[in-house]
């Protein structure tokens, strides 16, 4: 068995050039970003939203696997938080009717779209300030790759390719990519997102971890030389 990670292509998903946004921008140039998140909180209703409460984005397939039951039994503790939540997707009716009830209980922080909608999900990775990935498991996930490339600092569940993409910020160092937390635990994951909460907080180290992210390369280049290899290896064995 050889595992090989998903690639990405970034014709399609790049802020430099992403047809879908309000800017565009680089590591180099992040201004661009602010337009990005202007944008997407208009887009879901939150523009009262100060500069400095981070966006917390979301846009998967409403499922257990998508690791929402544990986000679920903390909703209510992160609605205290200073932060927003716009969330994009559909799936278990279960996850859908809880998204709407949280976004229904705090209309002026949370906000969903049950549905799916490719421009609007560029629009969630350029304008959120982080993005949340908590799967209860994870062959290896795109999600977490955009969000490095557009500078959203993905908070994941340290599982399958989450795991293999992530790296740990260390703010001592200035060395990492984003958040993870290991038990499959609403506590831990809570934990995990005060921690992000912090270091946001934090604006030159923030804009460190956010270019760490965006310097990362996952396009297909990687892989497909991984897959020569095993192509290769095969036609050996046979012969």
């Amino acid at each position: 068995m050889r595992g090989i990670l998903n690639g990405v292509d970034y014709a399609q998903w790049d802020p430099a050039a992403d047809g879908h946004l309000a800017a565009h921008y680089t590591p180099e140039n992040l201004g661009g970003k602010r337009d990005c998140r202007a944008g997407l909180l208009h887009a879901f209703g939150l523009e009262k939203i100060a500069d400095t409460t981070p966006v917390i984005g979301i846009v998967s397939r409403l499922a257990a696997q998508k690791g929402f039951g544990i986000v679920a039994e903390i909703a209510e503790e992160l609605a205290e938080r200073d932060l927003a939540v716009v969330a994009l997707g559909a799936g278990d009716p279960r996850f859908e009717n809880f998204f709407r009830g949280w976004a229904f209980r705090h209309p002026g922080s949370v906000a969903v779209q049950i549905r799916y909608d490719e421009a609007l999900a560029h629009k969630i990775e350029a304008g959120a300030d982080i993005f949340l990935m908590p799967s209860r498991y994870e062959p290896c996930g795109l999600n977490q790759i955009y969000s490095l490339k557009y500078g959203a600092v993905p908070i994941v569940r340290a599982t399958g390719g989450l795991d293999d993409t992530i790296e740990e910020w260390d703010a001592a160092k200035g060395t990492g990519t984003g958040f993870k937390f290991e038990g499959y635990d609403a506590k831990d994951l809570l934990a995990e997102i005060d921690r992000a909460l912090e270091a946001f907080r934090d604006k030159e180290g923030w804009t460190r971890l956010m270019r760490n992210g965006m310097a990362r390369d996952y396009s297909w280049s990687g892989p497909a030389k991984e897959y020569v290899k095993v192509y290769e290896e095969a036609a050996q064995r046979r012969a």
